[in-house]
């Protein structure tokens, strides 16, 4: 049997001086837009399944 996950919570804690000294380098731009288009693409499907209904 399926499990359906209706809401998702993600709750983070943010070390600023640890993002202090991250440098801009370090940061993959390609793997953020592929993460945030994937994203965007489930939200894409989720919609549809509740219109299906």
């Amino acid at each position: 049997m399926p499990i359906e996950i209706k809401e998702l919570h993600i709750k983070i804690n943010v070390d600023e001086k640890a993002a202090a000294t991250t440098t801009t380098a370090s940061v993959d731009e390609a793997k953020i837009m592929r993460a945030v288009s994937e994203s965007a693409e489930q939200i894409t499907n989720i919609e549809q399944r509740k219109k299906e209904r």
